[in-house]
């Protein structure tokens, strides 16, 4: 970790002492004028759209049509669905009288919280250090953004697309390595908005406590895929192997290992092997030679990735296919692993990478007596034609997300609540829910009446009796 510089110490200092300044306008700014600056980000975004291409390329060979899928789009989504509903979502709600409080009248006011830190992760650098910013600003919030460092092409984009569409008394973005991200923490924010590991996520709640400030820590975990002994199995692998190898597995949402019914087992392997040949190596030039797969971000993580790997295979693991890699080129190939078991690491840590391990089992319950002891998954998926086996997994398994054969797509759903429980996270994003996440809920009661004033002293016989009526009828 670097040495923090006095220079960037002074420029923190600075925005804070701006961004405070501001926050009063901010707060009394009207929907059209938020929407206005969403719009913006969405201008600039497709008027530079190569050198967004260019940049995720640059950072890990990422794909232009997986830019556009999972990094364009969702962005896209998020504004579009803000433009339409942002009027009506600040507008106070109201709620109903409780017949004790007759005369009065209640609404809930959505009021900025007020300086917020967005801290983004590098796997999907554009997606997730806009979408929770589109959050912040149509709540009316100031924000610094600190991108990740592990991605510094994007970095660099997002840095200069703020800098171009936005006052630092209102945006600013601090690019840099951790000594950054930790001189941030240090001050004194209202909301933290967290996306990376449980590890990571531990330390941003300790800073936040500090002050007693709000966080949203969106965190990751390991995500399992459950495939029932009825399913229609080439649709189900193929949504399991885009959700599984898109972005070359660095996806926190990504299956991160798979229960197969062992009545279907070696045909899911069998078709798991085709899908992935279909998809990434069509021309018979290998999967390496693929413009459609991306690579692991860096070296650190492809070292981790393999010593997995290696362990896995030490400890009685089968590759049944890939388990090819280049450290030159951060390459690993699409790998599924059969005869996996809960010692292997694995088995115990988030993956992050283009490696499925396979467990077969015979009865739901086994299932259930796996997972129950494990921490509750960012998301969970289930592959089955037979609703009550569906049901079944769900009702007696917690998890952040699920999804019922599909991968990946609750993500971009605009009106459900994306985020983790306990170990995978803490709050939740998307759509009114991000909204309402960098929102403080303040509650307004307006007196008309004073119904109250015969309960208040001294307590006479009358006044006792009606109190004692009031716990009687209410």
């Amino acid at each position: 970790m670097e040495i923090l510089t006095q220079q960037t110490e002074e420029l923190i200092e600075e925005v804070l002492y701006l961004q405070k300044s501001s926050l009063l306008r901010l707060r009394n700014s009207t929907a059209t004028e938020r929407i206005l600056k969403l719009k913006s980000i969405e201008t600039y975004m497709f008027d530079h759209k190569q050198e967004l291409f260019d940049a995720l390329y640059a950072d890990f060979k990422k794909p232009s049509s997986e830019v556009i899928l999972a990094e364009m789009l969702g962005v896209k989504r998020e504004i579009a669905h803000a433009k339409s509903n942002l009027a009506s979502w600040m507008k106070p709600q109201k709620v109903g009288t409780p017949l004790l409080l007759l005369g009065t009248q209640g609404h809930v006011l959505f009021e900025p919280k007020g300086m917020c830190l967005i801290i983004a992760p590098w796997n999907y650098p554009f997606n997730l250090a806009i979408n929770p910013l589109i959050h912040a600003i149509s709540a009316g919030n100031a924000v610094i953004l600190k991108p990740s460092e592990l991605s510094p092409n994007t970095s660099a984009y997002i840095k200069k697309m703020i800098t171009h569409l936005f006052d630092k008394s209102e945006v600013a973005v601090f690019e840099g390595d951790a000594s950054v991200s930790t001189y941030l923490l240090d001050q004194r924010f209202d909301h933290i908005f967290f996306t990376g590991s449980p590890a990571i996520g531990k330390i941003v709640m300790r800073a936040a406590s500090k002050y007693l400030t709000s966080v949203t820590l969106e965190l990751g975990g390991k995500s399992p895929a459950i495939v029932g002994p009825e399913v229609d199995l080439m649709s189900s692998v193929q949504k399991m192997a885009w959700g599984k190898f898109l972005n070359n597995g660095q996806t926190c949402i990504a299956p991160d290992y798979v229960f197969v019914h062992e009545k279907v087992a070696f045909s899911f392997m069998e078709a798991m092997e085709t899908t992935v040949q279909a998809f990434y190596n069509k021309e018979n030039k290998g999967i390496s030679a693929s413009d459609d797969y991306a690579r692991i971000v860096n070296e650190r993580h492809f070292e981790r990735i393999i010593s997995l790997l290696e362990d896995a295979k030490f400890k009685g693991a089968k590759i049944v296919f890939g388990g090819d890699y280049n450290e030159n080129d951060c390459f690993i190939s699409p790998t599924l692993l059969s005869h996996c078991t809960p010692d292997m690491r694995i088995m115990q840590e988030e993956i992050f990478g283009p490696i499925l391990p396979m467990m077969t089992y015979t009865s739901e319950s086994e299932i259930i007596d796996y997972l129950k002891e494990e921490e509750k998954p960012l998301a969970l998926y289930v592959f089955s034609t037979d609703d009550v086996f569906t049901e079944y997994i769900l009702n007696n398994t917690s998890s952040g997300t699920s999804a019922v054969n599909d991968c990946l797509i609750q993500f971009g759903h605009t009106e459900l609540p994306f985020g983790g429980v306990n170990h995978s996270g803490i709050g939740k994003s998307g759509g009114k829910y991000g909204f309402t996440e960098f929102s403080n809920q303040k509650s307004v009661l307006k007196q008309r009446t004073n119904l109250l004033k015969n309960f208040y002293p001294p307590y006479t016989f009358k006044s006792k009796w009606l109190i004692e009526q009031v716990l009687r009828w209410f």
